[in-house]
């Protein structure tokens, strides 16, 4: 059984890793994934050997708190109370942020204003006051604890349960400042009684308190900021929850009742008006609309809808009345599931983030003991208490390990929110991540590269017929058939306006044609080999035909009577943004593949056409899912592209299996990423879009060690011997909040992500090809003679539409291209050829005729 948690308490990255150590040592538990970042825990258990209660006391036992998550209850309790979890922490955060700063600002006045020349009250001077001094701190600085007590609490526990985490750090680090600051408030009162102004004058100047309050304050600061950003990666989850209307209007009876959305129930008869969004999923059952569905697809035209149409929940009516029949309802539908996919994939986990796990679960520990070994060497050293209790407790707070913690579950989360905007839903962090290793991207044929319906694509008539008249009597003949090419031919007639005429003694010959009489006169449609069976001559169009099949088309003979009236050419077109689709995998460095169970002539012709690496043809689906092991086999990864029914095999077993066209629940099931829309681009925008969120990932795993390495030496006092150079805890608690803030916010960078698209305009690929120039300039070195510059631009030249010429004296070559090609196979060509390619920049264009 797989179950999600709450989880209350977390802090940091060692608390996640503290978390999951404890619930897999249960028995029967196989797999835990702890998120931070939205304070949420799968669970991956044997109900046989493990329940519920165990988990949560396993979290208990670990320090921190825990409930079952019930997606159902979460969504009302944030209607009741119009909030989230998020936002309460952020609103907590902000008043202790507030109280913090509200003590911290008079205390730090009094403690450095003598340094400053500030003016100061009479009873702040001289080593007489000096105990009121210390005692007037003490008091500003114990509200600062207070409102800030969750760190102790959670701190020390933590610390006692032998798991500490960063609170850990932080409670330990500001309670030694602050018992310092007691110690000498008694140290002063012993001087004034004793006479001993020299002890006075020594612990006035050595207290603590504003160190504790500060490093306190910033904390809250950066922890407020977190808050802050965390409620900004969220925004995508919220923005589609805001989606769904409150209320529907149901038919009860014969009377229209408005009803809470939740009351809705299947079966139910919906009415929607224009302008209303639709309740609940459902199929029309009367009425015609044009539909807004970009919301949840990103299709920028409304959709047409009439009877017998499916429509989702979250999408606008735009201008006619609907009554539709109610089919899913509550977390049963589209938006629902999307909702469930986006909140899922933002708690897993990705495989990178294992690493800072493992560093987090043994960091906290080897810091405090790199804080005491500090200061017992500092004060073996020969340095004052104060100086070496100073250095432990800037090690203790600059060691924090927020950054590293949040350094993939925030990058996750805005990724999977931009990919849901852009109509792409990603079901895990590892699909995200394993997404930009791909190398192969095997592509089925129908529905995915092509429309999956087929169209009539050419008209030839011989002569005395129209194409009026051989479209009227084709129509007329094929209106009776079920063939899939006859509905073609059908609605073509209609897309013209062109009136059937009666039809009798109508008879479909299976594999071969149809004989009918129009007003008694005998009419065939079929293929060649029928049109010879009933003598007629097709010589005349004989040659067009053979280009027709040629070219992946089926070419429909008709015929009246022995007199043949043409060709009507049928084919499943290529969809407008395929062929831009595949040149961009191609240009990213990856082989592209088609798998299709149609016949092999038809699948060379689109091979062909779209330039496509290799054709895998006349395949059953079990035969696809056998084609993606073989090239598994081969040590690549691979992506596997289909719609998500009869793919559901090869989905399931590429590495990244991405379901085109969604809405079935077999392509939510089989595939790893799901894409809204039936359009090939958004699989390119995928792989972008993991190619992005890894590397920013890699950026703030970079930073947060980078700091982590710096600072901790320097707090230590490293460079003190050197330099002089002692990193004060204030300063230190200042670092580490930044440091977390640094990373949140250039994961936030990612809400910029811009899929990006060719240069071809989409909706004139075939116009704009062969018109497309690129020139390319490599810099080359090892070249020194003619023949070098021979041997380069042979090599360069041998690439399929590529234009080289080489300057000796300039060592490069400008390369002008009619295809793309990527900048790996120009850089090989010339490794290839014994000289080093160092650099391709690239100038495009696009010309017309």
């Amino acid at each position: 059984m797989n179950q999600k948690f709450q989880v209350t308490g977390m802090t940091c990255s060692a608390c996640s890793a503290n978390v999951e150590k404890s619930v897999s040592k249960l028995e029967g538990v196989q797999k835990v994934n702890v998120n931070l970042l939205t304070n949420s825990m799968m669970v991956d258990f044997d109900t046989a050997l493990t329940g519920d209660g165990a988990i949560i006391k396993a979290v208990e036992k670990a320090g921190y708190g825990a409930s079952v998550f019930h997606r159902g209850e979460a969504a009302e309790g944030k209607k009741e109370k119009g909030e989230n979890p998020v936002e309460t922490q952020r609103r907590s955060m902000k008043i202790r942020l507030l109280v913090s700063f509200a003590f911290l600002l008079p205390l730090l006045y009094l403690s450095m204003g003598h340094m400053l020349h500030l003016p100061l009250p009479g009873w702040a001077h001289g080593t007489e006051n000096a105990l009121a001094f210390a005692f007037t701190q003490f008091l500003l600085t114990l509200p600062i604890v207070y409102v800030n007590r969750k760190y102790y609490q959670v701190g020390f526990k933590t610390l006692f349960h032998g798991a500490p985490n960063m609170d850990s750090l932080i409670a330990v680090g500001s309670s030694a400042a602050l018992l310092y600051g007691v110690f000498a408030i008694y140290e002063i009162g012993y001087g004034l009684g004793h006479h001993e102004m020299q002890l006075v004058m020594q612990y006035s100047m050595d207290l603590y308190f504003e160190s504790a309050a500060t490093i306190l304050t910033l904390i809250t600061l950066g922890k407020y900021l977190e808050a802050r950003s965390k409620g900004k990666t969220s925004e995508a989850i919220a923005k589609l929850m805001d989606l769904a209307p409150k209320t529907a209007t149901v038919l009860r009876g014969e009377e229209e009742t408005e009803v809470p959305v939740e009351e809705v129930a299947v079966g139910d008869i919906v009415i929607v008006r224009p302008g209303q969004s639709i309740p609940v999923d459902g199929t029309v059952v009367e009425g015609s609309s044009a539909v807004d569905q970009s919301a949840l697809t990103g299709e920028s035209i409304p959709v047409e809808k009439q009877a017998g149409d499916k429509v989702v929940a979250a999408t606008i009516n735009k201008s006619g009345f609907l009554k539709f029949r109610a089919e899913k309802v509550g977390n049963d539908t589209t938006l629902a599931k999307i909702i469930e996919l986006v909140e899922d994939a933002s708690a897993s986990k990705a495989p990178i983030a294992k690493l800072a796990d493992k560093i987090s679960g043994v960091f906290v520990p080897v810091v405090i003991g790199i804080a005491v070994l500090s200061t017992i060497v500092w004060l073996l050293a020969g340095q004052p208490f104060s100086f070496a209790l100073s250095i432990g407790i800037s090690v203790l707070v600059i060691s924090c390990p927020c950054a590293l913690g949040l350094a993939t579950p925030v990058a996750i989360m805005v990724g999977t929110g931009q990919g849901a905007s852009n109509g792409i839903l990603i079901k895990s962090a590892e699909a995200l991540e394993t997404a930009h290793t791909v190398k192969t991207v095997v592509l089925d044929k129908t529905g995915t590269i092509t429309e999956g319906k087929p169209v009539v694509t050419d008209l030839l008539v011989t002569g005395g017929t129209t194409e009026q008249e051989l479209l009227t009597a084709a129509a007329s003949i094929e209106k009776r058939s079920e063939h899939p090419l006859a509905e073609a031919v059908v609605e073509k007639a209609g897309q013209m306006g062109i009136s059937l005429q009666s039809v009798q003694n109508f008879q479909a010959l299976s594999g071969l044609g149809i004989t009918a009489e129009i007003d008694g006169e005998p009419y065939f449609a079929g293929n060649l080999a029928f049109m010879n069976r009933r003598e007629v001559d097709t010589s005349s169009l004989a040659e067009q035909g053979d280009a027709f099949a040629a070219n992946g088309k089926t070419p429909l003979y008709f015929a009246k009577g022995r007199k043949l009236m043409g060709i009507i050419a049928v084919a499943d077109v290529v969809k407008p943004t395929s062929e831009e689709a595949i040149r961009q995998f191609k240009s990213m460095g990856m082989d592209v593949v088609m798998l299709t169970g149609d016949n092999k002539k038809t699948a060379e012709a689109i091979q062909k056409q779209l330039s496509i690496d290799r054709v895998v043809a006349e395949v059953l689906p079990q035969d696809k899912e056998s084609e993606i092991r073989r090239i598994q086999q081969s040590g690549k990864k691979v992506a596997m592209v289909g719609d998500g029914i009869n793919d559901a095999p090869a989905l399931a077993r590429a590495d990244v299996g991405i379901a085109i066209g969604a809405g079935t629940d077999i392509a939510l099931e089989s595939a790893d990423i799901v894409l809204m829309k039936s359009d090939l681009q958004d699989a390119v925008t995928a792989i972008q879009l993991s190619k992005a969120v890894i590397r920013n990932i890699k950026e703030n795993l970079f930073w947060a060690f980078f700091y982590n390495s710096i600072g901790i030496p320097l707090a230590a006092g490293a460079l003190y011997s050197l330099f002089g150079w002692k990193l004060n805890p204030m300063f230190a608690a200042a670092a580490m909040s930044l440091s977390s803030v640094c990373v949140v916010t250039n994961a936030l960078r990612l809400k910029l992500f811009k899929p990006v698209r060719g240069i071809q305009n989409h909706q004139n690929l075939s116009e704009a090809k062969g018109d497309f120039i690129m020139k390319k300039v490599i810099q080359i070195n090892g070249m020194s003679c003619e023949h070098c510059k021979a041997r380069v631009e042979k090599a360069l030249n041998a690439i399929e539409g590529v234009e080289a010429k080489v300057d000796l004296k300039q060592k490069n070559a400008t390369v002008t291209l009619k295809t793309d090609v990527s900048d790996e196979v120009l850089k090989n060509a010339v490794n290839e050829a014994g000289y080093e390619a160092v650099s391709v920049e690239e100038k495009k264009g696009l010309f017309g005729k």
